[in-house]
């Protein structure tokens, strides 16, 4: 299937499945933007893939489509998904200045390797989308213009100096430990609640039995922090 296709599937059944679980803060705003966010990240997709075809594995009743789980005690890892949410990031104190912050409501659709991310009251930087193909990542915001690097946590920093661990979020939206990450630790319901990246340390809440979190907290020793909750 296109991916194009794929995408507004996903956008459409994104909406009837979200009207129930928005938080009734974020839902007043984000209600009538999910589907027109969600289409044009569906859109964005589609020229940034071009005519190429893409392998899909079966589609199930739950919430994406899923890899098979390298430990039956532990969620798939999702290999497509649309969440939308909010993101906060602080920084460390410099010489200069204070800790600085900023946060924004976002829409993601991912698809294998390739996302695209729709940020609204972006970070300081005004709207903006992030879109990866596997191989570059692109920024577009009112405030840079056009920002293009090798990868996604590079394209942040540059355009906002930021630092967020963005490669490891589809499988810590999956409740899953990333494959590069170490000391994973589980829950009584071995569900992940902490995990280590490098110098990025997150932790995971989880609303009731839910096997999927609800918000992820990563830190850095030196101060950095992103705070990010998941409408799935």
């Amino acid at each position: 299937m296109p991916v194009a296709s794929l995408f507004f599937q996903l956008s459409a059944e994104f909406k009837s499945k979200s009207k129930s679980k928005c938080e009734s803060k974020f839902q007043s705003k984000a209600k009538s933007q999910k589907l027109t966010l969600l289409t044009a990240m569906a859109a964005t997709l589609a020229i940034t893939s071009g005519c190429q075809s893409i392998k899909t594995a079966n589609t199930s009743h739950q919430s994406g489509t899923m890899m098979q789980a390298q430990n039956a005690d532990q969620p798939n890892k999702l290999e497509r998904f649309n969440i939308t949410g909010k993101i906060g990031v602080t920084t460390p104190a410099s010489d200069s200045s204070g800790a600085q912050g900023g946060s924004a409501f976002y829409a993601w659709g991912q698809q294998d390797d390739r996302f695209a991310i729709e940020l609204i009251g972006a970070l300081g930087i005004g709207k903006t989308n992030i879109e990866y193909d596997g191989q570059t990542a692109t920024l577009v915001s009112e405030k840079t213009g056009t920002l293009t690097a090798d990868d996604p946590e590079e394209l942040l920093q540059k355009a906002t100096g930021w630092q967020a661990p963005i490669s490891q979020m589809p499988y810590w939206i999956s409740g899953r430990p990333a494959p590069s990450d170490s000391a994973p630790k589980l829950d009584a319901q071995n569900r992940l609640i902490s995990s280590v990246n490098g110098e990025w340390t997150a932790s995971f809440t989880y609303k009731g039995s839910d096997k999927r979190p609800s918000k992820i907290s990563a830190v850095q020793p030196q101060g950095n922090k992103v705070v990010m909750t998941i409408n799935h």
